[in-house]
């Protein structure tokens, strides 16, 4: 599976090297307990765009350890 910003976070933390990407970058929502209840619904691109990360960068790392 290729992630792109429309990806959904609970379809990227089912890999624990994918957890690792997430963390390294400092998106916030993995460790966020009110996220687990948004998991289906959030996309890394709109965390990205809220938190103000680099998606490009992100999702790079994420590709590149699929």
């Amino acid at each position: 599976m290729k992630f792109d910003k429309n990806t959904k976070l609970s379809a990227i933390i089912q890999n624990p090297n994918h957890n690792k990407v997430l963390h390294r970058e400092g998106v916030p929502c993995v460790t966020c307990p009110m996220a687990k209840f948004e998991m289906d619904s959030l996309e890394i691109g709109q965390i990205c765009e809220m938190y103000g990360l680099d998606l490009e960068k992100i999702l790079n790392e994420l590709n590149k350890n699929e």
